[in-house]
């Protein structure tokens, strides 16, 4: 049996499994609506309550003002849960903030590389005396820095700072957590060395040598255990659906990099298709799971109302579960792999579309009445256009895994657009309003330059729409003058030169929103600009703002 056969038949076999868990969960009326298990990331009295460390004092005032109050409310605050609250705070302030600059480099240079990367395919002789910086090795630096150096750090940050809140408990082992992060961050800087200088595994996503990948292993250990560790000693009895999604985006990813990562057991044909196992459900098992779990919980707190349906939130992360493991075998149709596990990869990316309806309904419930506080919260814009691009990419994801449409997008620039709309107008908006509302809890003191939040995201909108567009458009075209055996091959890159040029303006403005988030939260962390520490403590009565704003 090949190890492409054993991935599969293992990620089948998981399925499983969480199916029965799923009726186990049924059985037990785990899955009864329930109004309360919704609101459990409120303390007491903050239902209503809108939260957004990101606004002034005064615009935080208006915002409340333009709320309608309603839900299960109390008066008085538990100064147990606030103590609770502050006590996970403290201990994860350290490794948040390493994880969050690490994330923040991490991004200034995939970006750097990308727009590099971007600006060589319409300008092919433009910086080729160095072999470091010819188009292969830069973008594989802009990916390997994008999806493990910011993505990922990103995403751990989020994690660490929301489990021990969501289980009213302090992180357990913390110098553990920031000893993986600082192996974690030693593997990739080292695997982008690697491939700069010709060193690498050859597989999309995977390229990082597998004797420095080690140390990536070793890092992700070191803090999925604690986390773990974490969740046995929790206070609570219920578990949010936050919780759900990132414990199991942590062991997703667990496996997932060790089954890519062994040496010498993929070869030829599983080679390929154990890549695309790993290549899409990265995406779809460590980034998506995340972000979903956190637009679950800073979404509801923002407007402060609980989601809509609880069980629809649950639904959701169940059928992803159980539908995403074989979904990267549509990238293998036309390959010389079984028709069986072509079709049954298509029919599972049709079904996706199964958690991304529950997920687009519970937030369009969840939001109704109050979507005019993006007019107020910058977090909010950034939270609500994730989740839309959430909807837009699995649904064009489900759509091009047909085989009709995918003859033509098939090795064309529409698939980048794609993976672009997920990874960065999805992942990547969401993990940036996280971070706009975790770090004044996490440093005590707010963002200097409000308004550069909001530059930060129209830069970033805009960009990313020009991005998508031109490519998907550019792709669409190429697609079909491949398929015409009229047309000479070198047509069908010509015809693409306007529409890569376009790809480098949007990249420039997305390089440019960085630079601003970047320079931004340096200047938060430095102490630079305005004296700011009103809004993160945003309640009325001193001691239970302290509270509910550290």
């Amino acid at each position: 049996m090949d190890s492409a056969v054993m991935s599969l038949l293992g990620a089948f076999l998981l399925s499983i499994l969480g199916l029965f868990v799923f009726v186990w969960s049924l059985r037990k009326g785990l899955l009864k609506e329930n109004p309360l298990d919704a609101s459990v990331i409120f303390a007491r009295g903050e239902v209503g309550q809108v939260d957004d460390p990101a606004l002034p004092q005064g615009e935080q005032t208006s915002m409340q003002q333009a709320v309608k109050k309603g839900g299960i409310e109390t008066d008085v605050a538990d100064p147990a849960e606030l103590q609770d609250r502050i006590t996970s705070d403290r201990s994860t302030a350290f490794p948040v903030f390493m994880f969050v600059s690490f994330a923040c480099l991490w991004l200034v240079v995939g970006s750097v590389a990308g727009l590099t990367a971007s600006i060589k395919l319409h300008e092919p002789d433009w910086l080729t005396s160095q072999a470091w910086l010819t188009f292969g090795r830069i973008r594989t630096a802009h990916l390997s820095a994008v999806l493990y150096g910011w993505i990922t750090n990103a995403s751990l940050g989020v994690i660490v700072w929301l489990l021990p809140r969501l289980l009213r408990t302090r992180l357990q082992g913390a110098i553990w957590v920031m000893l993986g992060g600082s192996l974690l961050n030693m593997g990739i800087a080292g695997g982008i060395g690697a491939t700069s200088t010709g060193w690498t595994a050859g597989m999309e996503y995977l390229e990082i040598p597998w004797q420095i990948a080690i140390f990536m292993f070793v890092g992700f250990a070191l803090i999925i255990l604690p986390l773990l560790f974490t969740l046995a000693n929790r206070k609570v009895e219920h578990l949010y659906v936050s919780v759900w999604y990132m414990v199991g985006a942590l062991l997703w990813i667990a496996v997932l990099f060790l089954v890519g990562k062994m040496p010498g057991v993929h070869t030829g044909v599983q080679q390929a298709t154990t890549n695309w196992w790993y290549g899409h459900n990265v995406l779809g098992l460590w980034f998506t799971p995340v972000a979903v779990g956190a637009i679950y919980y800073f979404l509801p707190k923002i407007i402060g109302r609980p989601i809509r349906s609880y069980n629809l939130s649950l639904l959701g992360f169940w059928t992803l579960a159980f539908f995403y493991g074989q979904v990267g075998g549509h990238h293998l149709i036309g390959g010389p792999v079984p028709g069986w596990l072509v079709t049954l990869s298509i029919v599972q990316s049709g079904m996706m579309v199964i958690p991304v309806i529950a997920f687009g309904i519970n937030i369009g419930q969840t939001m109704k009445g109050r979507m005019h506080l993006a007019r107020y919260s910058p977090t909010l814009r950034f939270m609500m256009f994730g989740g839309a691009m959430y909807l837009a990419s699995s649904i064009q994801g489900s759509l091009e895994a047909l085989r009709s449409v995918n003859q033509i997008t098939h090795f064309t620039h529409f698939t980048v657009a794609h993976a672009h709309l997920g990874a960065y107008a999805f992942v990547t908006m969401v993990l940036f309003g996280a971070i706009y509302f975790m770090m004044p809890r996490v440093l005590h003191w707010e963002w200097p330059y409000p308004r550069l939040i909001t530059l930060h995201f129209w830069l970033s909108v805009v960009g990313v729409t020009i991005y998508f567009v031109g490519l998907s458009i550019g792709g669409w075209l190429q697609g079909l003058a491949m398929l015409d055996g009229a047309i000479p091959f070198i047509d069908s890159v010509t015809l693409t030169v306007p529409y890569l040029k376009s790809r480098s303006a949007g990249g420039s403005l997305m390089v440019l929103a960085h630079l601003i988030f970047v320079g931004h939260f340096l200047a938060m962390a430095l102490r630079f600009g305005p004296n700011r520490t009103g809004a993160a403590l945003f309640s009325m009565n001193k001691t239970a703002g302290a509270a509910l704003g550290q």
